[in-house]
């Protein structure tokens, strides 16, 4: 295993505002997706990351799976994901993940993944394979797929691309400044690259950014220029919150003031939708990122 970068560590911990706390998942619909989970042992992200939003997503039939194990071979400074020597592929995950979509009467499906920057298609062939599977399943589920860079080999991306899930999303995770310190193996203008493909393939095109990692305004900012710049359409900001005391130290609490600013600032700029607030994370409200847009179907 790869030991985490050892981050400074903080005097006090910053305690986390009232507007942090989270209300209990409740409804019949997630009850009912609970009771599914549960029975057929099936795994989501929602539930094994302990989004804050669960219940709000599975009521509204919306689920994020990840793909390509739990071992990531990058070590980014925020996440919690283990880094180190990934296991195989496993060539039925397609076909399970496809089950599980099934099995809980998925509306929406998220898919993720670790970074496998140890296989030459960076995981694009089972990513493909898993698009596949899901819509012989489930023809009328929607499909958001939250990709990793592939390291620039864009033969890769496009593999991906290829299958037209309605949403594509890369997360920018940082602004420009912080990339080198927050993304360790990852680069801000690669990034871009990657949503601009993306957007040029005539595809929605997402991507989410975290808050309180010391950035400033003006760091956003330029992030959302960028971001127009390069044909993003949908931008999620969210709060950051550290795993553990080795990770990336919270540096502020973004009031929800301060996230309704951005939102407003970031629709006059250009974006098409913004989703902002301390609780968003990427897949947030995601069955609303299906509006129309001009060129794409």
């Amino acid at each position: 295993m790869i030991d985490l970068p050892v981050v400074p560590a903080v005097t006090e911990v910053k305690r986390k505002p009232d507007w942090l706390r989270v209300k209990l998942p409740v409804g019949k619909e997630y009850a009912q997706v609970r009771s599914l989970v549960d029975t057929h042992k099936l795994h989501t992200i929602c539930e094994s990351g302990n989004c804050p939003n669960m219940g709000e997503c599975w009521g509204a039939g919306t689920a994020t799976f990840m793909i390509l194990g739990n071992i990531c071979t990058r070590s980014c400074s925020f996440c919690a994901v283990a880094t180190g020597r990934p296991l195989a592929v496993d060539v039925d995950e397609p076909n399970r993940i496809a089950d599980s979509v099934r099995l809980m009467g998925v509306k929406h499906c998220v898919i993720t993944s670790v970074d496998r920057d140890d296989l030459k298609d960076g995981g694009s062939i089972i990513w493909a394979e898993t698009l596949q599977a899901i819509r012989r399943e489930s023809p009328i589920t929607t499909l958001e797929t939250l990709i990793p860079d592939f390291k620039g080999q864009w033969d890769n991306l496009y593999r991906v691309l290829e299958e037209r899930p309605e949403v594509v999303s890369h997360n920018m995770e940082t602004v420009k400044r912080l990339t080198k310190q927050v993304r360790i193996q990852a680069k801000y203008d690669r990034s871009l690259e990657a949503l601009k493909r993306i957007s040029e393939f005539g595809l929605r095109t997402k991507t989410g950014i975290m808050l309180g990692l010391g950035e400033t305004e003006d760091d956003i900012f330029e992030a959302m220029d960028d971001l127009v710049a390069n044909g993003v359409h949908i931008l999620t900001l969210g709060q950051y919150l550290q795993p553990t005391r080795n990770h990336h130290p919270v540096i502020d609490w973004i009031h929800p003031d301060t996230f309704a600013m951005y939102k407003e600032v970031g629709l006059a700029k250009g974006l098409k939708y913004v989703e902002s607030g301390p609780l968003v994370r990427s897949s947030y409200h995601a069955e609303k990122h299906l509006f129309p847009i001009d060129g794409i179907a």
